[in-house]
């Protein structure tokens, strides 16, 4: 039975795969525009001339990029179902929920990781930004945990459209919002009103962040 739902899950896998594939201009618009937005902001920690400015904003950028992409494509699922007119044939299907989601998630956290490799080598070509001193085995924990810890709230949010028809799309994007917002991507969460801190230590991805932060630019174990 293990191995049937194991390679149910892949089935999902290749299934997204070919949806990828299918919509293949898509995703290089996205990436297009991934990496345009990752530049622009690069460029201000340049504008200052503060390496560690840029070193803090390369890794905000960088890693909430593919945060994001693991959070937006499990969020998304009932969305790319409907819209394919596949919902009520996957829901039908002889596989337990667990396998979609494993499948799911796999295809996300590897697809999201692509992404992130190539943005983050043009980066680091265009501005010679380096982590001599970092510790990658730290940023990598932090980087699993939160690749979990999004798709929990991924899946939570997935929910939303079910509930919600006309709604829940817009409330899945404006979860990943606040996110954003409040989880200090591009600046400390120090800085932010005090309610604000507040709420940021409810965010996942503030925690994700400072601990990769700190691992490679810090090298704290």
């Amino acid at each position: 039975m293990a191995t049937r739902e194991l390679r149910a899950s892949f089935a999902f896998v290749e299934r997204n795969f070919n949806l990828t594939r299918r919509y293949w201009g898509w995703e290089v618009a996205w990436l297009g525009y991934s990496l345009a937005a990752a530049l622009s902001v690069a460029f201000i920690g340049v504008a200052q001339g503060d390496p560690g400015l840029l070193q803090v904003l390369v890794i905000g950028t960088i890693f909430w990029n593919f945060l994001s992409i693991v959070f937006g494509f499990i969020g998304e699922t009932v969305t790319w179902e409907r819209w394919e007119g596949t919902l009520e044939y996957t829901f039908m299907a002889p596989v337990r929920r667990y396998t979609q989601l494993v499948g799911s998630t796999l295809f996300a956290v590897t697809y999201a990781l692509v992404q992130m490799v190539i943005i983050l080598v043009v980066m680091m070509l265009l501005f010679n930004v380096e982590f001599t001193g970092g510790n990658f085995v730290t940023a990598g924990a932090f980087l699993l945990l939160g690749s979990l810890s999004f798709v929990g709230v991924g899946m939570m949010a997935a929910i939303l459209p079910l509930l919600y028809v006309e709604r829940g799309d817009q409330m899945v994007f404006l979860i990943q919002s606040v996110i954003l917002l409040f989880s200090g991507v591009y600046y400390s969460t120090d800085i932010l009103p005090g309610w604000m801190q507040f709420v940021s230590q409810f965010s996942p991805g503030t925690y994700v962040l400072d601990g990769i932060r700190a691992g490679l630019i810090e090298g704290t174990p």
